[in-house]
């Protein structure tokens, strides 16, 4: 059973009182899982070593692996940089509030535990009104990665948090499923063009359009300090293998599938526009060919098939183009093993 408090926020009074009682937490220097449009994150106060050092003991975050800072207003997402530069300024003006995060200089005010011992920071400000509020009524920013066990799936649900974190953590509050369903997109703005670190649901192209320059070639190999989280080759993993596919017909598929040897009940097929027309031995699932539906839903999927002991997940292979990218990058780390990936 959960030993974390669960707050639900359906009415306006409730969603008040889980504010005041989330608020009251956070000051005190403990943790509290929250939603946001993008996944549920585990949050603390982002100016107290202390209360950071909470979420990495209740993830098992290996200390490496720097925090994104959350902030409710402009003003205060300047006091977490020792510079804004100008393109910080035109994607801020742009995508915020939204699923954004934005690498800048770090001030003194962020503790090196934050930004794992590095000089600059993420930071999004959300648009997620539970967030906003709490961000608000604490009056300072909130470190907060996704609420889950390290190397987990993140979670889109307040289920989904009770299930991986519900006997670590003191408080999780219920706001139903995000809107998003996958991690923000995050540029470094510290060079002259902009540097995509983990893709989102806001695109390269997107990014483009807003700054007038085109962004670099994303680190596909961080090498030193880390600058954002989501860069290591593993992460976002659900328990079961998960491999991505491409098949032509039916038949193929079939076959692929027997190659495994793996009970049918434990076996999990997603797909996007090869819909099999005649029995698969697997359960078969469909999300329509969009990014924003697909990414919504993709989390959710996965963690159902964990509930239901997938031994095996086979995703049928993206679409070209840049409004696939961040999606494509979380089923890249989910299906790596030892450094290779199943994507084929």
């Amino acid at each position: 059973m959960p030993t974390a408090d669960i707050l639900p926020t359906h009415t306006p009074a409730l969603f008040h009182q889980a504010v005041l009682q989330t608020a009251d937490l956070l000051r005190s220097g403990r943790v509290a899982a929250i939603p946001s449009e993008t996944v549920y994150g585990l949050a603390a106060n982002a100016f107290s070593p202390e209360a950071v050092a909470g979420i990495y003991r209740a993830k098992g975050r290996p200390s490496n692996n720097p925090l994104i800072v959350h902030v409710a207003t402009a003003a205060m997402a300047r006091a977490c940089a020792s510079d804004w530069p100008a393109l910080a300024e035109k994607l801020a003006g742009q995508f915020w509030p939204g699923p954004l995060t934005l690498v800048v200089p770090k001030s003194s005010r962020i503790p090196d535990i934050v930004a794992a011992g590095g000089s600059t920071v993420g930071l999004r400000w959300p648009s997620h009104a539970f967030f906003q509020s709490v961000i608000r009524e604490c009056g300072f920013p909130l470190a907060a990665p996704s609420a889950n066990p390290s190397d987990q799936l993140s979670p889109t649900t307040a289920e989904h948090v009770i299930a991986g974190l519900g006997e670590r953590i003191p408080l999780i509050v219920d706001a139903g499923a995000c809107a998003v369903g996958i991690e923000s997109t995050v540029v470094d703005v510290t060079g002259e063009r902009p540097r995509i670190l983990r893709p989102g649901i806001i695109s390269a192209e997107q990014i483009s359009q807003a700054t007038g320059i085109g962004t670099e070639d994303p680190q596909t190999s961080p090498a030193g300090t880390l600058r954002s989280p989501g860069q290591l080759s593993r992460h976002y993993s659900p328990k079961a293998r998960l491999e991505v596919w491409s098949w032509q017909t039916d038949g193929e598929l079939k076959a692929r599938l027997a190659d495994r040897l793996i009970p049918a009940d434990h076996v999990f097929v997603l797909t996007h526009s090869q819909v099999p027309t005649e029995p698969i031995p697997a359960q078969v699932s469909f999300i329509p060919d969009d990014p924003e539906a697909f990414a919504r839903a993709l989390y959710g999927y996965l963690h159902q098939c964990d509930d239901r002991g997938a031994a095996l997940v086979v995703i049928e292979q993206l679409p070209p183009g840049s409004a696939w990218d961040g999606i494509r990058d979380r089923l890249q780390r989910a299906s790596t093993s030892d450094g290779r990936s199943s994507a084929r």
